[in-house]
């Protein structure tokens, strides 16, 4: 059941922008948003949040400056992800820019698991000899890596911005904006906007050495489409200081101004760099280095991003290319299985989704959970083979469950029932042992049953309401383009009433639809919908604009429809 809202704003808010010189339209969408300012809008990366808010960043500049200046070996432990690799290429080409001598391993996610562990220490001694290890978007969690590190004589710098547990590594240093004690504006920075931000802090450490003065610093800001690309497909929450930094990665992409890796993603993913948006990154490149991590190791993506050789990112960004198509399919046997085996099952009756296939791959269960979260509007947790007697679980949630706590919840009052989990509000990992599944589901639909309403597992469809006729033109289309959207500043979705004319199904899976307000006839598509509407439809869209034989027309892209 999906119910349609409109988003509040102030009148006064609206009109106070607009006389500022705000198009009309966008003043509504930004007030609706909790803009109430131009300052908010037409902000500069002058006004990003000083480092010095940082906990702990300061720290890690002199730690790393110390390092540089005994030529200490650093060696950068990645994560699998598009954050884990945007940070970890963040973080060789600023080091190496400031004189670091610096190296990277990113573990397979199947041999290794997720984290610093001993084993992923004992590989990096192994192969790289380091004096210094220091963690990407990971880490906080790792107290037993930490402590190994330690005991073999490494120190270890902890950059993440995951949620610690309740005890926090014997790290020389954490920069984490989630750990207790520090005071840094934006909680959602992604692992690599806090690379970034050491780094910022790293630079102005070595100009107080006198290393560097303003003119021989090495410049950071050709790092923002790193930044930007990793930001977005983390999907965390965009707030000012966030789009400030997506903003200003997308401006080096729209003047190709841009990382031969991620021209290479762009041209493999048929976008146009120079019409660049968060929603190109986070659904045409991002899924195309997530795709390395899923089914082989991130080092491929790594590569991609760190080459400057333009023909080897081409031919990692085609390797990259098909392995996000052989992840496709994958994902979509997995989730042909997953609905068959939900067909006995009515999961609107619980409050919760948990499901086992022994035949999944665990790089993919992530997507799937998605894909079911999405359908269902439950928390989903899907669970494949982890070999040894194990099987791994990822998860995705709802708004208002928060799903880290809910599997702490769990573990509390399961105590042998996980054996290790991390993650977030609306995505976390879990191990099980392999005969543990039952037993966990009925943990986990308990603790979903106890803490979600009716009301909460409705979805809601926030729209803005109304577009006005003079709006629906390309060149409005092109003013939105230009804005950051995503994540906790959601792209618009307007709503209105629609005369259908004519729908037809497109490739078995697309519903193609000729609708119709006010006399003015438009082109409109309902993604993975076939079911047909009635005559007069009540109709949530977002604006496209669509080319086809050189001629582009205002499409609509159908978010959810229902009879009038």
């Amino acid at each position: 059941m999906t119910r349609i809202t409109t988003r509040p704003h102030s009148f006064r808010d609206v009109e106070f922008l607009r006389q500022s010189g705000v198009h009309p339209a966008l003043a509504r969408l930004y007030a609706a948003r909790g803009l109430t300012h131009p300052s908010q809008i037409s902000c500069g990366i002058a006004t990003l949040m000083p480092p010095a808010t940082l906990t702990q960043a300061d720290k890690a500049a002199i730690f790393l400056a110390d390092a540089i200046a005994a030529n200490k070996r650093m060696v950068v432990v990645a994560d699998y992800d598009c954050d884990g690799a945007t940070a970890c290429a963040v973080a060789l080409r600023g080091l190496r820019a400031m004189g670091a001598q610096v190296d990277y391993i990113v573990p397979n996610r199947f041999e290794y698991g997720y984290g610093l562990t001993p084993e992923i220490v004992a590989l990096a001694v192994r192969e790289k000899s380091p004096d210094v290890l220091i963690t990407v978007d990971n880490g906080i969690a790792s107290v037993e890596g930490v402590e190994e590190a330690n005991r073999l004589g490494l120190e270890v710098l902890i950059t993440d911005h995951h949620l610690p547990g309740d005890r926090l590594p014997a790290a020389r240093v954490i920069v984490n904006p989630n750990q207790p004690g520090c005071g840094f504006a934006s909680k959602n920075l992604a692992g690599v906007g806090v690379i970034f931000y050491v780094l910022l802090a790293l630079r102005a450490e070595l100009r107080r050495r006198g290393v560097f003065d303003e003119r021989s610093q090495p410049r950071l800001d050709p790092l923002l489409d790193l930044v930007a690309l990793g930001t977005v497909a983390d999907v965390v929450k965009l707030d000012s200081n966030n789009r400030l930094l997506v903003a200003e990665g997308l401006k080096r992409m729209r003047s190709l101004r841009m990382h031969v890796g991620v021209a290479a993603l762009f041209r493999v993913a048929a976008r146009d760099a120079r019409q660049a948006t968060a929603f190109d990154l986070g659904f045409g490149l991002g899924p195309r280095l997530n795709a390395a991590g899923r089914l082989s190791d991130m080092a491929l993506g790594i590569e991609c991003l760190t080459t400057d050789d333009e023909g080897k990112a081409w031919a990692i960004a085609q390797q990259l290319d098909a392995m996000n198509r052989e992840r496709r399919a994958i994902e979509l046997d997995m989730q042909d299985a997953a609905l068959a085996a939900l067909d006995s099952i009515d999961p609107q009756q619980g409050s919760t989704i948990a499901i086992f296939d022994a035949s999944w791959h665990q790089g993919v269960i992530g997507i799937v959970a998605s894909r079911l979260k999405e359908k269902f509007y439950r928390p989903t947790i899907t669970f494949a083979p982890g070999g040894d007697g194990w099987m791994k679980g990822s998860g995705r949630s709802i708004e208002g469950f928060h799903l880290r706590d809910a599997l702490d919840l769990v573990s509390k009052q399961a105590p042998t029932l996980i054996d290790r989990f991390g993650g977030h509000a609306m995505a976390a990992g879990l191990t099980l042992r392999a005969d543990g599944f039952e037993a966990f589901r009925q943990a986990f639909e308990r603790v979903g049953s106890a803490s979600l309403t009716q009301c909460q597992l409705e979805r809601v469809l926030e729209t803005d309401g109304p577009l006005e006729d003079a709006y629906m033109t390309q060149q409005f289309i092109e003013l939105l383009h230009a804005e950051v959207w995503g994540q906790g500043f959601a792209p618009p979705v307007f709503c209105d009433e629609f005369q259908v004319l004519n729908q037809r199904i497109l490739k078995d899976r697309h519903l193609k639809l000729q609708l119709e307000r006010n006399g003015r006839q438009y082109d409109a598509i309902w993604f993975g919908h076939v079911d047909s509407l009635p005559s007069r439809a009540r109709i949530a869209f977002r604006l496209d604009a669509n080319e086809y034989n050189g001629v582009t027309r205002v499409q609509l892209l159908v978010e959810h429809a229902e009879p009038a």
